[in-house]
């Protein structure tokens, strides 16, 4: 049976017990009611010694650090590295917010934020939890050759991680398109999922070249980006991406987006 938003227990770290009480409402509207509170990043982290939620939502700004130090020490940590984070914010600035997006978060939420926001982040969650293998004519998924292509370690591992819920096992790694450009020359792929923001050959660049310069310049090539400048956009379209993903990186968006590109 599969796994549904009423069974989620989370982890909500939020520093005013006004807000607690709002968001707890929030989520038992949408049947989440198994919910622990902690109101400070080392509170937050004690906790997570004797539990294992499936699902930790927090605020940005604490007085003993911010969302992101919970963050990366969560990752760091192997006893719940994997446990999926989201963001509830009232930040706004795209700098303050661009570290989440390259970390991994499955959602970020604003403050105030909406039923729908609340459900999409839920529900994405559940995805990773359910594990529903991508069904392929053309493809046996567990088969597929995938080069993964991110700067970041964190969103290498949670872009993994929501390709594994998928079926996807033969992942390939670069840490930046000059080394993709390596990787390419030596390895035969039937995807690439690449970062646009990238130092030394970005995913722009590096699309680019295996477009016109590679011998698989047929591969699909799926981005995923943070970046909202139509500028930035359209020079991504037009280096020959055959499909653009936001990030969060969210597993029913991305089961969407390869069968579009693997089986049509």
């Amino acid at each position: 049976m599969d796994f549904a938003p009423s069974d989620l227990s989370l982890l909500l770290v939020e520093p005013s017990a006004t807000q607690q009480k709002i968001i707890r409402s929030q989520l038992e509207t949408e049947d989440v009611t198994n919910v622990s509170i902690a109101s400070s990043v080392s509170e937050a982290y004690d906790m997570l010694q004797g539990q294992h939620p499936d699902l930790i939502a927090s605020a940005m700004y604490f007085s003993d650090g911010t969302g992101l130090d919970l963050l990366k020490s969560i990752r760091a940590d192997d006893a719940f590295g994997d446990t999926p984070f989201m963001l509830v914010s009232s930040e706004w600035r795209k700098e303050q917010l661009e570290e989440f997006k390259q970390s991994g978060v499955v959602a970020i939420l604003p403050k105030p934020f909406s039923r729908d926001h609340l459900g999409k982040a839920l529900n994405a969650t559940v995805d990773l939890i359910n594990c529903e293998e991508l069904e392929l004519e053309l493809f046996d998924v567990t088969e597929l050759r995938v080069l993964v292509v991110d700067d970041s370690a964190l969103a290498r591992k949670y872009i993994s991680k929501v390709l594994g819920t998928l079926g996807v096992q033969r992942l390939s790694y670069a840490t930046d398109g000059r080394e993709a450009i390596d990787v390419l020359h030596e390895n035969m792929f039937d995807l690439v999922v690449t970062d646009y923001n990238m130092p030394n050959v970005n995913g722009r660049e590096l699309t680019e070249y295996i477009r016109t310069q590679s011998d698989q310049s047929h591969i699909p090539v799926l981005m995923v980006s943070s970046e909202a400048n139509e500028t930035h956009l359209q020079q991504i379209e037009d280096s020959g991406v055959n499909a653009l993903c936001d990030k969060p990186f969210e597993p029913e968006t991305v089961r969407h987006l390869l069968y579009q590109l693997l089986e049509h």
